[in-house]
């Protein structure tokens, strides 16, 4: 049996920006924060011929091409998985939430298709192929934070180039700051799930037609990105929040659907009454969870647990994607 782990991620700046429709033509530029709630992925030869499969659903099929599951169809069709063989997946979070759970799913799911065939793999490679199962032969439209920092883990600055290529590298946060930035950060649910692909083919199509309105808010959020890469560089932590908050008001102009009237009053209330100094939906679905930030986590807690919302206590993840058991 081998069962991986694959951590979800919050988006710390530059969102939007790693999707081809956009960095095809200007480059992208994200940066990522893998958190400490994951996707698990376990395989297990079965004693019955097949693929048993269990998720959200169940199923059972004999042979690739009658899967349901995309994701699962073309991973083992990538890999050339031989039945028989019984998958099982589960997470600490909901999918649809903007946690990036596609993208920790497949990651993890090739990791443990890789480590049942006894074969070494690179964080990149789980990546690359994560992107060309989801983008190219799916043809979802998603960009590629996603299953870059479920791979590598840790806080991620990613390049996208033009060419459609990939440079990561590490913040260069030191240790003060990096728990100044953890300590004032917080996660509250707001109470739906909802896929995002609607609100991404509207971005891929604006940016693909050159809307003015839309490139012009995606080169705003990705000179954003770089200025959020600078102040949590010099240990300026406190200045997140600010940019957040401009990263909000921008959002909520450039993307029809980004939020609702309640999220809005949420995102009000944590700033009146919770002390909060900016925040951002950490998806494009316009739903999932607040992420704040506060120099007083009491009163900002009590503010959203009062309106009803619940918090999910989160810390960083530094390991990516790994392999937690492996067993003959």
């Amino acid at each position: 049996m081998i069962i991986t782990r694959t951590p979800l991620r919050i988006s710390i700046g530059g969102g939007g920006t790693d999707l081809p429709s956009y960095y095809n033509e200007f480059g992208g530029f994200v940066i990522s924060a893998a958190i400490n709630k994951y996707v698990y992925i376990s395989i297990n030869r079965s004693f019955l011929p097949g693929y048993f499969l269990k998720y959200s659903d169940a199923e059972h099929a004999l042979n690739y091409e009658e899967i349901r599951h995309p994701l699962l169809r073309e991973a083992l069709k990538m890999h050339e998985a031989p039945s028989p063989l019984e998958i099982v997946s589960i997470a600490d979070v909901p999918a649809g939430t903007g946690l990036g759970s596609s993208g920790a799913f497949l990651v993890g799911l090739t990791h443990a298709l890789h480590a049942y065939a006894r074969k070494r793999v690179t964080a990149e490679t789980l990546a690359q192929e994560a992107v060309e199962i989801e983008m190219n032969r799916l043809h979802e439209p998603v960009g590629k934070q996603d299953q870059y920092i479920a791979a590598y883990g840790g806080l991620l600055c990613q390049e996208y180039e033009k060419d459609g290529s990939v440079r990561v590298s590490a913040l260069r946060i030191d240790e003060t700051a990096l728990t100044e930035l953890r300590d004032s950060l917080m996660l509250f649910f707001v109470g739906q799930t909802r896929n995002a692909s609607t609100l991404l083919m509207d971005q891929q199509k604006r940016s693909e037609q050159q809307d003015k309105a839309m490139l012009d808010g995606l080169h705003f959020v990705k000179q954003l990105g770089r200025e959020i890469q600078s102040v949590l560089e010099s240990g300026a932590v406190h200045e997140f929040g600010r940019l957040m908050h401009e990263h909000w008001i921008r959002k909520r102009r450039r993307t029809v659907g980004m939020s609702n009237d309640e999220i809005d009053h949420l995102y009000e209330l944590a700033r009146v009454r919770g002390g909060s100094t900016g925040g951002k939906l950490v998806g494009a679905g316009g739903s999932g969870f607040l992420l704040l930030q506060t120099q007083d986590r009491k009163r900002l807690r009590t503010a959203m647990t009062d309106s009803g919302v619940c918090e999910m206590e989160f810390d960083f993840d530094f390991d990516g994607s790994s392999v937690m058991m492996r067993s003959a």
